[in-house]
């Protein structure tokens, strides 16, 4: 692994990290107060400078020039109706949901993942019940394999492993949901979150040599 590479994997392996916990669950003053304390609409990687990326974090810049903790409720109704309910999410976050005819939980898809995951040994523990093609897991399991790849740069099983994750499971729908997020959003931290999100997925796909499996999404 060159020098370069290891750079953006450290860079990918930390915007995982983030996005994992950004959309696991509702925000909080404490969450939203991390982006502004550490600035992340300045540092966050430009990666390779993409549209996405330069909207996403003038989006973030916006958001945080005018954040109050007053704001907190704003921000969890947002997250409420893009990724959680009441009523259906307007950007669902399950794979299932896009990838079966059904467009339910649960599903074909998701029982392919859980095999997936059982046969390389990935194991996460959840504070409540929830299916595992949730797209904050996807990140969790991206992190995880980052980190091996950093440790051992000639891990051929976690390149593998991440490679399939990507191609079978995860890209073939995940930007559909962050294109009805960034549709459906009412503020500018879910919208440019969304964006940030499609920006890290092309540059983690073009690193390692991914091109998403051709699958008919049925949202």
């Amino acid at each position: 692994m060159t020098n370069k590479t290891t750079d953006i994997y450290l860079e990918l392996h930390a915007i995982a990290r983030l996005l994992h916990n950004v959309f696991l669950d509702y925000p909080t003053v404490d969450s939203i107060q991390y982006f502004d304390n550490n600035q992340l609409d300045q540092s966050w990687p430009t990666l390779i400078n993409s549209e996405h990326n330069i909207q996403g974090k003038i989006l973030l810049n916006k958001f945080l020039s005018t954040w109050q903790p007053e704001r907190i409720n704003d921000i969890k109704l947002d997250y409420g109706q893009l990724y959680f309910g009441p009523g259906e999410p307007s950007a669902m976050p399950w794979g299932s949901v896009y990838l079966g005819e059904q467009q339910i939980l649960n599903d074909q898809s998701t029982i392919q993942l859980i095999n997936f995951y059982k046969k390389v040994g990935i194991k996460f523990e959840l504070k409540y019940n929830q299916p595992l093609d949730h797209i904050a897991l996807f990140y969790s399991a991206i992190d995880l394999l980052l980190q091996q790849l950093l440790d051992e740069p000639n891990n051929t099983l976690a390149k593998d492993t991440l490679v399939i994750l990507l191609q079978q499971h995860m890209l073939p729908w995940s930007g559909r949901c962050h294109e009805l997020a960034i549709k459906h959003a009412q503020t500018d931290f879910y919208r440019a979150i969304a964006l940030l999100a499609q920006d890290f997925e092309s540059v983690l796909a073009h690193t390692i040599n991914v091109v998403p499996m051709p699958m008919r999404l049925f949202r």
